[in-house]
């Protein structure tokens, strides 16, 4: 699987925005962290911070603390003072003023958690997403002392000082606010909430299908050789205006390279088109798990379909469900639709003067520009409807051609969101001087294809926000990759898998936690939908290693193994009451090598706290994985019923390790 999975081109304006709050006329402004409704992290010294007249005096008044607080702005305007806070509670009123005041109101203190990753984090509960049982869960989600906010997409090639945010800033969690925030935070703020009644502030800044470097620094990222000079090119780029010149001589490149276009003209959408050296695809899939790996450009696809009399002469609608990235479509050689982005929805009205019964051809050119790519998503969904809700299934053997393979082409230049430091520059940057409590990580799809490479880029992530906040080693608990993709036959090399024991390692840096959710993946959905769960482990984490709560929190973690004669003895951390296969079915997802580092399928039994590995095929084992697939088959659980991370015993070469 290769990184960007889930990406678009996005060309961001970066515009440094003050955010004031309060009356029109006050001359104190402050960045878009603080307003109405907030969350302010509790027993610390927390700052505040913001503009005014130069040489002006700002008041602060606290509702906890009858003190007077003062600040002066400095020669550019800027002031800044940190005021102690106490115990959580609320609700309180602040009020700033340099002469004129700017009340907030409704303020808590409480614990603050910054979330961020790609796409899995940035999952709603509704909109895109849409998660399991999602109209309960929103009528449910009344919560007046959870607090959101929603951090807008932007870029930047420089850091910023302030965050362009939605809905105006903090909001009260409710079945309105919460249907487009991030589902795995909100289920992570509802147990923990739950759980110590303490109020839970939700700084939600993430972005789907984006990489990690994108959220580092590049104080951090320039010591690094494999960055530096993309680090050094950002901070060099030209004007809008050259970019987007450049991106239009490219665009013109592909154009003129696709041969699916002649004479200026799309061709291979004609009707009249001659496919008869065409090959076979089965729909719906990503042309990368088929029978295109590691191809990114431009794919043609036709299907012939028969269209009953009775819909002559009336309108009909062609459903494409998603196509990673975009797409124009056709009806007998006309255009009847073209979108752009992985994670739309392609519903296309053919209007009824191109209805007529009998043979009829649908034509698709899909663009891919990196990672995945093709008419992808569930079955029963890319279809033919009639008006009168009659479907013909279009799932199934479609016939395709390539237009253009990318790599015969310079790169396509960016301006987007995956480029080393953009993110952190835009999203992470402007928060830096906002106490928080912890952070909550999503992410790592986009780095699979590099898995070797985020062995210690990660770690790095996790110290370049340790550093840039300035807080010491606060919590920082992340979600390891879920399932996805097919079930294997036989054990082989799994860039996602070497991903996930990259993850695994972090765990090695002091106050960090990981929720395994190998268990809830979806073979045909990066996105799975059960992220309640995701959320609950991830809460698990917080209660027991921030909260102090005695209660198990991880699934069991490989402490040792020992091998004797023919078998491999493994014992385990986080056993919590014994281990057992929670489908009361023998083990399974486990695989032995020897010397010849080829691995098989192995026995795997429960003693006592043990699990013993052997395979007939394997005399002389010398490795033990467990669960190491994109989308393993593994039932290896503690008695908290909380699943084992797939691990490796050895310590041999990645698949990835000179993928940079």
């Amino acid at each position: 699987m290769k990184s960007n999975y889930h990406k678009y081109i996005r060309i961001a304006a970066i515009i440094g925005i003050v955010f004031t709050a309060g009356t029109v006329n006050a001359k104190v402004t402050l960045p878009s962290v603080f307003g109405d409704n907030m969350v302010i992290q509790q027993k610390t010294n927390a700052a505040f911070w913001g503009q005014a007249t130069p040489g002006k005096t700002v008041n602060i008044h606290v509702a906890w603390n009858p003190k007077n607080f003062t600040a002066k702005a400095d020669e550019n305007g800027n002031w800044k003072i940190k005021i102690p806070t106490p115990k959580y509670g609320g609700p309180y009123n602040i009020t700033i003023s340099d002469g004129t005041a700017i009340k907030l109101s409704n303020i808590m203190l409480g614990d603050v958690w910054v979330c961020s990753g790609q796409s899995n984090m940035e999952m709603p509960l509704a909109g895109w997403g849409k998660i399991a049982n999602y109209k309960e869960e929103i009528s449910k989600a009344d919560f007046k002392n959870i607090r959101l906010l929603q951090v807008d997409h932007i870029t930047s090639n420089t850091p910023l000082t302030d965050a362009k945010v939605a809905n105006g800033g903090w909001t009260v969690c409710n079945p309105k606010n919460i249907e487009e925030f991030s589902s795995v935070a909100y289920f992570f703020a509802r147990e923990v909430y739950q759980k110590t009644g303490i109020p839970i502030g939700l700084i939600h800044t993430s972005w789907g299908g984006t990489i990690a470097e994108a959220w580092m620094s590049s104080s951090t990222l320039k010591t690094r050789p494999d960055f530096a000079a993309a680090v050094e090119k950002i901070t060099k780029t030209g004007s809008k205006a050259e970019f987007e010149q450049e991106l239009n001589l490219w665009n013109k490149t592909v154009v003129e390279n696709d041969n699916g276009y002649q004479q200026g003209k799309l061709r291979w959408v004609d009707a009249a088109t001659d496919d008869s050296d065409w090959k076979s695809m089965n729909l719906p899939v990503l042309w990368d798990e088929s029978i295109l790996p590691d191809f990114d450009g431009v794919v043609y696809f036709r299907r012939k379909i028969t269209i009953p009399e009775s819909w002559k002469g009336k309108d009909i609608t062609l459903n494409l469900g998603t196509i990673d990235d975009n797409d124009i479509s056709f009806f007998n050689g006309t255009k009847i639709g073209e979108t752009k982005g992985y994670d739309q929805k392609r519903v296309y009205k053919i209007p009824a003067d191109l209805v007529k019964p009998g043979e009829n051809i649908i034509a698709v050119r899909v663009f891919d520009g990196a990672g995945g790519g093709g008419i992808y998503g569930e079955r029963n969904i890319i279809s033919v409807v009639s008006a009168n809700g009659e479907k013909i299934s279009l799932d199934g053997d479609w016939l395709y051609n390539i237009g253009l393979d990318l790599k015969k082409v310079p790169p396509m230049p960016s301006d987007g969101p995956n480029r080393p430091t953009v993110l952190f520059n835009a999203m992470i940057n402007p928060f830096l001087n906002f106490s928080i409590k912890g952070a909550l990580w999503y992410q790592g799809e986009s780095n699979a294809d590099r898995a070797n490479q985020y062995r210690t880029l990660f770690p790095e992530l996790i110290q370049d926000w340790r550093k840039a906040w300035n807080m010491g080693d606060f919590p920082f608990y992340f979600v390891q990759l879920a399932g996805f993709m097919k079930h294997e036959n036989q054990p082989k090399a799994s860039a996602w898998a070497e991903l996930r024991d990259a993850q695994l390692g972090a765990l090695n840096i002091s106050n960090t936690g990981m929720a395994v959710a190998i268990d809830i993946g979806d073979a045909a959905d990066i996105h799975p939908k059960n992220k309640q769960e995701v959320g609950r482990r991830l809460a698990l984490i917080a209660l027991a290693k921030t909260y102090g709560r005695k209660i198990a929190f991880s699934g069991p973690f490989l402490k040792s193994y020992k091998i004797e004669e023919n078998k491999v003895k493994l014992d385990f951390d986080h056993i919590d009451g014994g281990l057992k296969a929670n489908d009361g079915k023998p083990l399974k997802g486990f695989a032995v090598a020897g010397a010849d580092q080829i691995f098989h399928w192995a026995q795997a039994t429960i003693t006592g706290d043990q699990v013993v590995v052997s395979s007939p095929e394997v005399p002389k084992p010398l490795s033990v994985r467990y669960g190491w697939a994109n989308n393993p088959e593994g039932n290896l659980y503690n008695q908290a019923n909380l699943p084992a991370s797939p691990f490796k015993t050895d310590n041999w070469e990645d698949s990835t390790k000179n993928i940079n």
